[in-house]
């Protein structure tokens, strides 16, 4: 999985498509990627202590790797992600306008 923790993000596919934010938190075991503000759902949660009420709070679901795609830092679009080795640094690098992450 290429796209990790801080990457922005725009989204593909989906309710959400055209959206972009940045990735909050990486699942790559299954595939996917918690982004702030994208899939956001309600959700109803529990009354924790006796006499409190339950609530209904927005929270932000893991959506797949492959509805999203990296923003170019240069063409603000999404792009592919590469990798190009300099010295014995490897470095992560935009696949359209050749950018390094």
């Amino acid at each position: 999985m290429k796209i990790r923790k801080g990457d922005n993000i725009i989204v593909l596919a989906g309710a959400d498509k055209g959206k972009t934010g940045v990735v909050a938190k990486a699942f790559p075991a299954l595939h996917k990627v918690l982004v702030q503000g994208v899939c956001v759902r309600k959700v109803h949660e529990k009354a924790r202590k006796s006499g409190s009420k339950g609530q209904i709070i927005e929270k932000s679901m893991p959506i797949n790797v492959s509805n999203v795609a990296i923003v170019d830092p240069e063409t603000k679009k999404a792009t592919r992600i590469g990798t190009k080795v300099v010295g014995d640094v490897k470095n992560r690098v935009a696949k359209k306008s050749g950018s390094t992450l």
